[in-house]
């Protein structure tokens, strides 16, 4: 109940109008303020544009370690396959549906 008559108690907002009926503008803030506004706003995009530039260097560094990978998992890959022709007596054709003897 305390606060219900709180809400009642507190006072309309004032509106500050000029004698032809516009609002009055608030003033404008300092030029310092104005200054550190700004700069903070260009430490924010240099700093996104340096997480930016180190993860496209993280990328061009994996990029050779992930393609070395790739080309050893596919002479592996290969490998296994001629051992697995070779146990089999030199069949051909080992890997298509079609092909019995």
């Amino acid at each position: 109940m305390r606060h219900i008559f709180a809400m009642k108690q507190k006072r309309p907002p004032v509106l500050e109008m000029t004698l032809e009926g516009d609002f009055v503008s608030q003033p404008k803030p300092p030029v310092s303020t104005r200054i550190l506004f700004w700069a903070v706003v260009i430490a924010v995009l240099a700093g996104a544009v340096s997480l930016a530039a180190l993860a496209l260097w993280v990328a061009m560094i994996i990029l050779p370690v992930a393609i070395g990978a790739a080309v050893i998992a596919w002479a592996v890959l290969r490998y296994k396959m001629w051992r697995a022709g070779a146990s089999l007596g030199g069949q051909r054709n080992v890997w298509e549906p079609g092909s019995r003897r």
